[in-house]
């Protein structure tokens, strides 16, 4: 086979997904439908999970380069708080980046480290057998692989063809979202729904938010007249709204895929889950689950991956996304007007002055809360591990190249049967309550302690055997 991993998309999960893969020397091809990025530039927001996975591949200072930093806090459903003190993690803020730059950047990166990306390229079929995955190509072209990723989005024809259920609610609302001028300096706003906003975008512009008149298809996307049309109907005027930067149309559907396995076949981002965009998370979403998914699909095809590894891809992150939609859900209620509603959105206000709730809605938004089931252990089992400050340097500095590492305060330990997939770090210094500490290539903790044969056992159990056999 001429390619190990074909990836269907080429947005921030695909992208992402390809630069992980190659980390592990895994031949990748990605094909992207479109024949041209995307022009028209929508600012998304970078959570500190997302920054901090960023980080630990190396990447974070040059995006960070093309974006804005914004202080953390006043996520969920728009609620003005600011973050807690003391948020664990070195890159506790949010950073606005246009999206077509952040899927550019990392598109460049991807390829520049081996990854073959075709544009142009719409997937049109597929098969599988217990060797690899067909793929078929609109103008008919065949390719075959031993797996493919769909990273096509909401309405994802991997998905599709998988014949994979996408249960969930269809979208009662739908809104209009762009960056624009407007004539009137720091609009007043005095509407009655709450989904309206007109907020400084800089360069001049403003990010504009208003409901739209129904529900579509949204097969056209919205023009100026359109926000004109719904602001004046809203807010009884348009702002003097012109010259717009980008405009778009969004909804409150909200779905979870079945599976995100069948067989070959995986499903990763928006072809996974969607939901509405409150409190930002979807992109984030996206690149946490190709980081997630990275090293176990590499670790499959080099051939040291447990039995069940590639599972646990499913059973980590569709719980993750689950609770995504829940609390979209409760974001999108609390953003109603209706009487409900703002009662709950008052006792919020109330609620958010406890800084433990706070935290725990900030963690929440972030992803840095997440905790995946590894079973019985101290609270920090499952967890990710924020960046410390070692005597070798920063902590994420240490794992650009996706691989796990052993961080050894008792200098007793070691990881020697699988030294081309564990690094160890020696330092008595470390930050950290526990002896030792087992870390994934995704930064989570997946043993703690200072027993050898116990470390032994959860090497075999994440790293595979200590005889490295390569499949290939």
């Amino acid at each position: 086979m001429n390619h190990d991993v074909i990836i269907a998309g080429c947005g921030p999960a695909g992208a992402m997904l390809a630069a992980e893969l190659r980390l592990h020397e895994v031949r990748v091809l990605v094909l992207e439908k479109d024949t041209e990025p995307v022009s028209f530039a929508r600012i998304v927001g970078l959570h500190i999970r997302s920054l901090e996975l960023l980080a630990m591949r190396g990447l974070l200072e040059r995006i960070a380069a093309h974006g804005r930093r914004r202080p953390a806090g006043a996520y969920f459903a728009a609620i003005d708080r600011p973050a807690p003190a003391e948020v664990d993690s070195a890159h506790a803020y949010l950073l606005g980046i246009p999206q077509p730059v952040l899927v550019r950047l990392l598109e460049e990166h991807t390829i520049d480290q081996g990854t073959q990306v075709r544009r142009g390229c719409a997937v049109t079929g597929l098969e599988q057998d217990d060797n690899g995955v067909t793929v078929e190509l609109a103008d008919g072209e065949r390719l075959r692989a031993r797996h493919l990723v769909g990273c096509d989005g909401g309405r994802s024809t991997v998905r599709k063809l998988l014949g994979v259920g996408f249960p969930g609610e269809p979208s009662r609302t739908e809104t209009l979202m762009g960056e624009m001028a407007a004539d009137l300096p720091q609009p007043e706003l005095a509407a009655s729904d709450r989904r309206l906003s007109l907020r400084p975008a800089g360069a001049g512009l403003y990010r504009v938010v208003v409901p739209a008149a129904g529900v579509s298809d949204r097969a056209d996307p919205p023009t100026l007249e359109d926000f004109r049309q719904q602001l004046r109907a809203v807010a009884g005027t348009d702002f003097g709204v012109h010259s717009p930067r980008w405009m778009s149309r969004f909804g409150d559907a909200t779905r979870l895929a079945d599976r995100y396995r069948v067989g070959r076949v995986l499903l990763a981002g928006d072809a996974a889950h969607i939901h509405p965009p409150l409190g930002g998370q979807g992109l984030n979403l996206g690149v946490q689950d190709a980081v997630n998914l990275g090293w176990k699909l590499a670790a499959e095809i080099r051939g040291w991956a447990p039995e069940t590894l590639l599972d646990t891809y499913q059973s980590e992150r569709r719980p993750v996304a689950a609770d995504v939609l829940d609390n979209t859900r409760a974001q999108t209620e609390l953003s109603s007007d209706e009487p409900g509603p703002r009662a709950l959105r008052r006792l919020f206000l109330e609620l958010m002055e406890f800084d433990e709730v706070n935290r725990h809605l900030l963690e929440k938004i972030t992803a840095i809360g997440v905790r995946y089931d590894f079973g019985p252990g101290p609270d920090l089992l499952g967890r990710r591990l924020r960046d410390l400050d070692l005597g070798q340097g920063r902590l994420y500095d240490l794992m650009h190249r996706g691989r796990g590492l052993l961080l050894d305060r008792t200098g007793r330990l070691n990881a020697d049967g699988h030294r081309d997939r564990v690094d160890r770090v020696g330092d008595p210094t470390a930050d950290l309550e526990v002896p030792a500490v087992l870390l994934r290539p995704d930064g989570h903790v997946a043993w703690i302690g200072d027993d050898q044969r116990d470390l032994d056992d959860h090497l075999t159990r994440w790293f595979g055997g200590a005889t490295s056999i390569d499949k290939r």
